[in-house]
């Protein structure tokens, strides 16, 4: 990436600048979407962006840049919430997940997700673990590719399709105790 070479050599504020102004949006997204706090999610995008400065020299374009500071990201705001034991409050345990029953099929289709009000995606994904929420958004809202995911998180491709495969089963499974018990 040009911008980085050129700052990398030359140390100006202008490189940095408009790094900042490229990638600060879809940081506090990210951090948005994981933290669920606009104040975290501000102080969580300053944060990663003194590490991706303070980091930049170690960018060794074996990936995308972005997914390289989608990395940085996704890591803060996971070692934030695992720092303040956030996890144990604002998600269901996944063994309560599993009492839930065999509910679903093997396989739950793109379909089944795709189908999901917005609303009742959102009140979902509230309701499951960070990292199945995590890799869900990677995969459906960013348009993550399997080998870009499998990057970002170190893991093979058949560990990233059998984390996506387990997330959606969960999402459903919620989905459907949610809305079942909400029209009895």
């Amino acid at each position: 990436m040009e911008v980085v070479n050129t700052y990398l050599e030359t140390q100006a504020s202008v490189c940095f600048s408009v790094l900042y102004n490229r990638y600060s949006g879809k940081i506090f997204g990210k951090c948005l979407a994981l933290l669920k706090d606009e104040a975290l999610a501000e102080d969580a995008t300053q944060e990663v962006f003194t590490k991706i400065f303070l980091n930049l020299s170690k960018f060794g374009e074996k990936a995308k840049f972005s997914t390289w500071v989608y990395s940085i990201t996704y890591n803060f705001c996971i070692d934030y919430l695992r720092r303040k034991k956030k996890m144990q409050n604002l998600f269901a345990d996944d063994k309560e997940v599993e009492k839930l029953g065999d509910q679903v099929a093997d396989e739950v289709p793109d379909e089944e997700l795709m189908e999901m009000e917005v609303a009742q995606l959102r009140s979902v994904l509230d309701y499951i673990p960070v990292d199945d929420k995590a890799v869900l958004l990677m995969k459906y809202q960013d348009d993550m590719s399997i080998k870009d995911i499998s990057e970002l998180l170190n893991k093979t491709e058949s560990a990233v399709k059998m984390k996506l495969k387990r997330a959606k089963e969960k999402a459903f499974r919620i989905k459907h105790e949610m809305f079942t018990e909400a029209t009895l």
